[in-house]
């Protein structure tokens, strides 16, 4: 019986985002390659804005895997493409601007996957569109990229052909297209950016705001199948969540939060489970089993005000920037290693 929404559509998202960190992964190696055999000081100081801004797409890459909360492998197909890619890339078989020309395609490939998982995620689910919202920024930065490459490769390909160089206001043409894509999506793009991943605060929110729309959609079904996935993912979710912050949010917060503000986000938590195991012996068709959902979900509401609110604040106060960034980052590996152990295990309830 299917507990949670990991259905096949769901399914195959997660192997798409998967062969995206597999083409981010080698994305970054060439780069690194490129600005090792780059004799052009502009083109190498493009290279290497390119680089720091694929390091941060790695990071928000991490984030949505974990927020989508289904790990996959990637397929074998991309697996194959990537080696091989790779073996090309290290060889001596291919010029510099064939290098660099192979590697703009790549970048077109991980904005098409961007863009397919957004669409599929609109069929999907309110909560996938959610989970893998920060995929919009890896999709205008990969397509500023392009832009960049295609400048780079005028350059390369003219003095690769003629042995001189090419007129350098191609560069003009290139940050006047960059410039119309930053205008076009806002603070989407963050090439500016010196953030090395998102703070704990928004990857928090972020869970809150899944969690919240999958129990919206849990409300408005009459399907008891379908509630009962709703219900299973909702479990896993904040399951795992939960495990998370105790494990590394709450004891970095607890110095400056207090010993009973922390100690009351412990114990609120470690009330959920009894809960949710004696609404799983309640038919989803029953009346009551909303009614009863809706309990549950009113002191998991207080609780995530509590954070956003007092929580937030006391985490602003009192750690730095790179802090959060820390935080963030160590929450997502727990979250992930916790997603991993939970695997197969199946919430159901009584039909």
């Amino acid at each position: 019986m299917v507990a949670t929404l990991d259905d096949t559509k769901r399914n195959a998202i997660a192997v798409k985002l998967a062969d995206m960190k597999l083409l981010q992964q080698l994305i970054i190696e060439n780069e690194e390659r490129f600005l090792r055999e780059c004799t052009d000081g502009e083109i190498a100081d493009t290279l290497r804005k390119m680089l720091d801004d694929d390091h941060k797409n790695q990071g928000i890459l991490d984030t949505v895997v974990v927020q989508y909360g289904i790990q996959k492998s990637a397929d074998s197909t991309a697996e194959d493409v990537v080696q091989t890619i790779r073996q090309l890339m290290q060889s001596h078989e291919l010029s510099f601007f064939e290098k660099v020309f192979q590697h703009e395609l790549l970048k077109h490939q991980q904005v098409m996957n961007g863009i397919t998982i957004h669409k599929a995620a609109q069929k999907v689910g309110a909560d996938v569109m959610a989970a893998i919202a920060s995929l919009n920024t890896i999709n205008f930065e990969n397509r500023a990229h392009q832009e960049q490459l295609k400048g780079s490769l005028e350059i390369l390909g003219v003095r690769e052909l003629t042995g001189q160089d090419a007129d350098q206001g191609i560069w003009a043409r290139v940050q006047d297209a960059i410039s119309a894509i930053s205008g076009a999506v806002g603070s989407a793009v963050t090439q500016t950016s010196d953030k090395q991943d998102m703070n704990i605060q928004d990857v928090l929110r972020m869970d809150h705001n899944k969690v919240n729309i999958l129990f919206t959609e849990l409300q408005q079904s009459n399907d008891p199948q379908k509630i009962q996935e709703y219900f299973g993912q909702i479990y896993k979710d904040l399951s795992a969540h939960a495990a998370a912050e105790e494990e590394v949010v709450y004891p970095r917060i607890r110095p400056f939060y207090g010993d009973a503000n922390t100690q009351e986000l412990y114990d609120e938590q470690a009330r959920w489970g009894p809960m949710f195991e004696q609404l799983r012996a309640i038919s989803p068709s029953a009346p009551e089993f909303k009614d009863r959902l809706r309990q549950i979900w009113d002191e998991i509401g207080d609780h995530i005000r509590q954070e956003e609110s007092t929580m937030f604040a006391a985490i602003r106060n009192n750690m730095s920037s790179r802090e959060t960034e820390e935080l963030a980052t160590q929450f997502k590996v727990a979250k992930s290693r916790i997603q991993e152990q939970m695997g197969g295990k199946r919430t159901t309830v009584n039909v």
